[in-house]
């Protein structure tokens, strides 16, 4: 069986049980807080228990390296969205050690993705349009200074208000330890 039919064998399981109603909630936060971490696997159960969170405490957005790399991307669309529509009262950014997105090479995506089918050609046309792709598939150096640059990000946007608390923390991946690298009660 292929894992997609893994996956929709496990679900129809799931809802003839009735294992959902364990996780019934509502959309709005519990705890009113919007968690932006990282997409890496380690943390998918990690981070919540590492931060006592339980489904339908907090909005969790998840991507690569926990960045806000656009002002007016997706990853700010949906902090706005939290705290304007959803209720959230403060936000944590969460990257972590040992993250993939850590000085990656965005000469060797691009390779890999000449290796599985994209053309030469494409990647001229993107670059020939103005997409620094470059810039856009680069990562960071120092996870503190990349979340200390999210906090700034978010906290500077002009669609979000100035009494937002934007706390910025690492979470080892192994035990869970948070630091805190940035107190948005302090700023806020």
């Amino acid at each position: 069986m292929s894992l997609l039919g893994d996956l929709l064998a496990h679900n129809r399981e799931f809802v003839s049980n009735r294992e959902y109603e364990k996780f019934e909630t509502d959309k709005f936060p519990d705890k009113n807080l919007a968690v932006l971490a990282c997409m890496d696997a380690r943390l998918v159960e990690l981070l919540p228990q590492a931060m006592g969170l339980k489904n339908g405490d907090a909005k969790l957005i998840k991507n690569a390296g926990a960045l806000v790399t656009h002002q007016w991307g997706s990853v700010m669309r949906s902090l706005v969205v939290a705290v304007y529509e959803l209720r959230a009262e403060e936000i944590c950014v969460v990257a972590h050690h040992d993250c993939g997105m850590r000085a990656i090479d965005p000469a060797r995506i691009l390779a890999n993705a000449r290796e599985r089918g994209v053309s030469a050609e494409t990647i001229a046309t993107l670059r020939g349009a103005g997409i620094d792709l470059d810039s856009w598939l680069k990562g960071f150096d120092n996870v503190h200074d990349s979340v200390r640059h999210t906090v700034a990000t978010i906290r500077s946007h002009p669609l979000m208000p100035k009494d937002i608390p934007v706390h910025g923390l690492v979470i080892h991946p192994a035990t869970g330890q948070l630091d805190v690298l940035v107190d948005g009660y302090a700023q806020a």
